[in-house]
């Protein structure tokens, strides 16, 4: 007796949050995409204030994470705690030790 059918393939899901820097902290950026299997199918920058879906599969997120003022709130909010935040951190490893 088979319960279910052996898997025949892997799927990757991936979420990536990436901050992007023009002179110093007084331009940041913040990206936030999701992948599925090789495919960004939404995502979020903070010069657009808003989700994007890429793909088909994206539409339902984007749509209800754009609804959710609570969402877009924090995502705001990350360019500070986050993107600021960690610059501050990193700048004496990485900035001031170039030589």
């Amino acid at each position: 007796m088979t319960c279910c059918p052996a898997q025949t393939g892997f799927f990757q899901y991936l979420f990536k949050a990436e901050c992007q820097y023009l002179n110093g902290t007084k331009q940041v950026k913040l990206l936030v995409k999701w992948t599925y299997n090789r495919e960004q199918y939404v995502h979020y920058d903070s010069d657009v204030g808003h989700h994007v879906a890429d793909t088909p599969l994206g539409e339902p997120d984007a749509k209800y994470w754009n609804s959710q003022p609570d969402i877009l709130e924090r995502n705001r909010a990350e360019v500070d705690t986050f993107c600021r935040h960690n610059y501050e951190v990193a700048t004496p490893f990485l900035v001031e030790r170039r030589g």
